[in-house]
């Protein structure tokens, strides 16, 4: 792993991973119904006070600084870390995966609880997670993965407030769902 990771165009680099979650993706979203794929993205953004729109622009900003490194930064195939790497975004992708499709199939009138939902309100953040900090490891860079740590910090104040919305649309059953089930799987 390096610091900071030499930038070059090139075929064998981490535009490969992202390709391939955003073929998934893609997918997911082109054959799930319209109204799933209007609930991923429904929630309120008009409440959220100056810090929470701050943060969250930082979050895109760091997000965004992360996918130019991973895309003009070559793969590295034969260190100790790229297996490992690749495992891990294989997870998080698979976990991204099985979180959408859990999303898909709750009730519309109720909160995700099945699945991976049981042991984490946000799995899809955390899979996304996950399948970053494998990229990190698959392209040997301390940077992006250091970026994506403080992607998460910033979106944390994301989370928390998807949360209040979910307090505020399902009541006491997404109380008590946020009682019996950690944030992200381990951390409550």
């Amino acid at each position: 792993m390096e610091l900071i990771p030499t930038l070059k165009l090139g075929l064998l680099n981490g535009w490969i991973f992202l390709a391939l979650f955003y073929l998934i993706f893609g997918i997911f979203l082109l054959i799930f119904p319209k109204d799933v794929v209007a609930r991923l993205y429904d929630f309120d953004r008009s409440r959220w006070d100056k810090r929470q729109k701050v943060f969250d622009a930082i979050r895109r900003l760091l997000g965004f600084v992360s996918l130019v490194l991973i895309i003009f930064t070559p793969i590295k195939t034969g260190t100790t870390v790229f297996i490992p790497g690749v495992v891990l975004f294989g997870l998080g992708l698979i976990g991204f995966m099985a979180a959408l499709i859990d999303f898909k199939n709750r009730p519309l009138d109720q909160p995700a609880v099945r699945g991976l939902y049981r042991i984490s309100r946000n799995p899809q953040i955390f899979m996304l997670f996950v399948l970053v900090f494998g990229i990190s490891m698959a392209i040997g860079s301390w940077l992006v993965l250091f970026l994506e740590i403080l992607t998460s910090v910033f979106g944390h104040a994301r989370t928390l407030a998807e949360e209040k919305a979910c307090l505020a649309r399902y009541g006491d059953l997404y109380s008590v769902y946020m009682k019996r089930v950690p944030r992200y799987f381990l951390f409550f």
